[in-house]
Order: C-alpha cells, then structure tokens, then sequence
C-alpha cells in the first residue's frame, strides 16, 4: 500500500518552479528541504501578515511560519515564492525575497 508523503510534494513543487523558470538542477537539489513544526500556534504572525494585505490559507501559513522563523533563527532567511501578492505581502514585511 502506498504511503503520502508531503517531502516528495514539497519537491515536486520545488523542481516544478525551477523548471518554469529554465533553471537546471537535475539531479539532488542544491540545498536541503526541512520542515518547520513551531512550538506554538501563529496567531500573532497570521494576523501580522493580514495586517499587510490579504492572502490566502497556505500562502498565508507559509508568511506565518516565515515570520515565525525569521524571529527565531541568527541565519539569514530568503522567502521563495511564484505568488505575486504573497511576495508582496513577504517584502511589506521585510522578508527578503
């Protein structure tokens, strides 16, 4: 019986925007793909981010997490995105994109 598996999505998703875009990367991706469980609920990142403009479910939960993250984390964050408002949603709030 087959099993879901939410990284082979997520890479799917991932190789699906390079492609769009001519990038090459056949083969093992340049970089790891890790998922983002936060402690806590992202009411106040959620509300934050609607604050700015209006987005979607997923595409806001990903901003969430991103603001989440971004005050969690000392290393440099780079949100990626396709969405044209989610990206301007990221920037008006000082995610590099």
């Amino acid at each position: 019986m087959a099993c879901w598996r939410p990284a082979g999505l997520l890479e799917a998703e991932v190789r699906y925007a390079f492609a769009r875009y001519r990038m090459d990367i056949a083969g093992v991706l340049p970089y790891t793909i890790e998922w983002i469980h936060p402690d806590r609920p992202l009411t106040d990142e959620i509300v934050t981010a609607l604050r700015v403009g209006y987005l979607r479910g997923a595409d806001l939960w990903h901003i969430a997490v991103a603001l989440y993250l971004d005050a969690t984390i000392s290393s440099e964050l780079v949100f990626i995105t396709l969405d044209q408002q989610q990206r301007a949603v990221a920037a008006s709030l000082g995610l590099p994109t």
